[in-house]
């Protein structure tokens, strides 16, 4: 039989979000959000942050029960879908820290990306390629991208991946700040895709920046911010 990651959604605007319950969160956010915090130890608290997330959104994606033989007994586990089942989407620049920890994880996974550009003027997404498997339509796609704000580039992604052949309710996305104006979006365009995410900051600001927020994560993570 089929059973499912457990957690029940934190947030009423999308019923398919899911926050990590870590204890070790609050911390690692405590360095990231620092404007402070430089390149080196950035990366470092955000890697120890993605490997938790992604080894908690793993869970989400259908789990069989099966019995293994312990050196003192039996236990009864579950055990996920395979490499070969998976493909890593990564949505360009800043998902590609987020897919690091998900192939470390996940050695021979698929990988996609999809380059999507917000225009800093109207704050709307321009698509400019997607470079996915021809069988990602037999696949889990696990999207990732560090942070779902107005929801429009990640909204755009699941577009493309939809017009590739994949099914709604197979795909997961993970991030690691949302707001609730990105998270309504998602609930309203794609309510099957399930959203595992690490904290859900207030809001958006005027300049459709979350706040409090991280910054530029792209920037802050590959140590390309221009004072």
């Amino acid at each position: 039989r089929r059973v499912h990651g457990g957690g029940s959604p934190e947030h009423s605007m999308h019923a398919n979000h899911f926050q990590l319950q870590s204890r070790a969160v609050k911390s690692l956010f405590t360095s990231l959000r620092s404007k402070d915090t430089q390149t080196a130890d950035f990366r470092r608290h955000a890697d120890r942050l993605h490997r938790i997330l992604v080894e908690e959104g793993l869970t989400y994606l259908p789990q069989q029960a099966t019995q293994v033989v312990t050196p003192c007994g039996e236990y009864l586990g579950t055990v996920g879908p395979q490499p070969h089942e998976l493909c890593a989407v990564s949505i360009l620049r800043a998902g590609d820290s987020l897919l690091q920890s998900l192939v470390d994880v996940c050695p021979g996974i698929s990988i996609g990306k999809v380059l999507i550009q917000r225009d800093e003027k109207t704050a709307e997404p321009v698509f400019y390629f997607a470079k996915l498997p021809k069988d990602i339509h037999k696949k889990y796609v696990i999207l990732v991208d560090p942070m779902l704000a107005t929801g429009g580039s990640s909204l755009c992604a699941i577009k493309s991946l939809i017009e590739h052949g994949v099914k709604e309710d197979n795909i997961l996305f993970l991030n690691v700040v949302s707001c609730p104006e990105g998270l309504a979006k998602m609930a309203s365009a794609y309510p099957a895709v399930k959203v595992i995410t690490a904290e859900v900051d207030v809001c958006l600001n005027e300049f459709q920046y979350i706040v409090p927020g991280i910054g530029d994560y792209g920037d802050r993570y590959f140590g390309t911010i221009h004072e």
